[in-house]
């Protein structure tokens, strides 16, 4: 497959693009990146320097779609695709729609009666669930825990007594104060922290909430991806 026989006229394609290594972004995400006629992103800049690294000329309509422009994004990506244009939708890092922008888009579009081909791809969840060494046969992915204190604890509590893995992302400055709350509300479960994933400087923290609050108070940059052991039943 290449040039315009991987995508068709009036579809929207949803691409997922690499969090933190250029070079897990599949072929077939690069073959459609380059082929449609628009590409609607949640920053501009960020995906102009993919598409240098991958040497794709900018299509004839790129835009932005992020949080705070995401309904006139979506008129715009409906109209595009009502005159049999082809158009993918990225975010910075990821799969659209997981703690990303995108939801609004894939509504409008499917409302308005336009395919959607979702293209598989990289996802800080599913590489963090695996890699942490907990089970990975059911688990919950809960975006950013709340910032509020007593949201957090609620946001904690309601997983109590779910037995699958827990999965969320925090800023490196919270880090520490919300493996606390976990660990006031879910008591001594095993976790991993998951530092610049796919990254050349990628590490892996595990121990028991506790101990990783603790051992997390000198972080100070960066993003990072949780997971938590969901309760152990016997």
């Amino acid at each position: 497959m290449s040039g315009d026989d991987a995508v068709l006229p009036g579809h929207l394609y949803v691409v997922p693009t690499p969090i933190g290594n250029l070079g897990d972004l599949g072929r077939r995400a690069a073959q459609v990146l380059a082929a449609v006629d628009a590409i609607a992103c949640e920053d501009t800049r960020r995906t102009w320097k993919l598409l240098t690294h991958l040497e794709i000329p900018r299509p004839g309509a790129f835009f932005a779609c992020h949080d705070h422009n995401e309904a006139p994004a979506a008129r715009r990506v409906c109209g595009l695709l009502e005159t049999g244009r082809s158009v993918a939708l990225c975010s910075d890092a990821g799969m659209p729609l997981v703690s990303d922008p995108g939801f609004v888009v894939l509504r409008s579009v499917r409302e308005a009666g336009h395919p959607v081909v979702v293209i598989p791809g990289p996802s800080a969840v599913i590489t963090a669930l695996v890699a942490s060494g907990l089970p990975v046969h059911a688990f919950t992915f809960k975006g950013f825990p709340p910032r509020r204190p007593g949201r957090r604890r609620r946001f904690f509590a309601e997983e109590a007594e779910r037995s699958g893995s827990l999965v969320f992302f925090e800023a490196v400055p919270r880090l520490s104060g919300t493996l606390r709350a976990a660990a006031e509300a879910l008591g001594e479960r095993s976790a991993a922290v998951c530092f610049e994933l796919t990254k050349r400087f990628e590490r892996i923290e595990r121990g028991t909430l506790a101990e990783l609050a603790e051992r997390m108070t000198g972080e100070t940059r960066g993003e990072v991806t949780v997971v938590i052991a969901g309760v152990t039943r016997g």
